[in-house]
């Protein structure tokens, strides 16, 4: 008898959308323990200093989603774009997270990080962050039948807060969240730029 492990059955996307001129997005249950190495390898860059990894252990970013995975207001999810992993998302209920101790939370809100892929050996990618966002406003909005996203950027990383503004988000307030202790991490006091996209935004009419 061979003792060779069949192979992990596919996950089923949460969400599947093509985007033109980009390709195929689809949205994946993030697997915790099968995912971890690429999600540490990503948070780990100097680029992702703001999401909040940097000098974390594979082990300690295991932890952090498996502890996630049991939580019902926030969802983490590997994106992939033509079956390559190109995103890390993370979607939260806004009254059940820090955010909303400095914003009146709506009906119908949702809350989201995206952390994106480091560019490969061709360079700059033209385009990718705004399919991408795309195909997570139609998860979000339409096929959770919310109102509003909310995103709250470090006011340092600049480069994401003009992303989310060209995608039609609007900006709010600047807020300091406040430090506060989760399991198996600590997140400090953060300055944040809130900002806002409305269903009626991003899917006119």
């Amino acid at each position: 008898m061979s003792d060779r492990r069949p192979p992990a059955p596919a996950r089923e996307p949460v969400h599947e959308q093509h985007v033109d001129g980009f390709g195929t997005v689809r949205l994946l249950r993030l697997d915790p323990h099968a995912d971890a190495g690429v999600v540490h390898a990503w948070a780990s860059e100097e680029r992702a200093s703001f999401w909040g990894m940097n000098g974390l252990s594979v082990e300690q970013v295991t932890e952090i989603y498996a502890h996630l995975d049991t939580l019902d207001t926030h969802h983490a999810f590997l994106v992939t774009k033509d079956d390559d992993p190109v995103a890390l998302l993370q979607t939260y209920e806004p009254e059940a997270d820090r955010v909303s101790e400095v914003y009146e939370v709506r009906p119908g809100d949702i809350g989201v990080h995206l952390l994106l892929a480091p560019a490969g050996a061709e360079g700059p990618r033209t385009g990718w962050s705004a399919a991408l966002l795309t195909a997570v406003a139609g998860y979000v909005l339409l096929g959770l039948d919310r109102q509003r996203v909310v995103v709250d950027p470090d006011v340092r990383n600049e480069k994401a807060v003009a992303r989310f503004l060209r995608q039609g988000f609007e900006a709010g307030e600047r807020v300091v969240l406040p430090e506060i202790d989760i399991p198996d991490v600590h997140l400090p006091e953060k300055h944040a730029q809130l900002a806002f996209l409305r269903r009626e935004v991003a899917f006119p009419g």
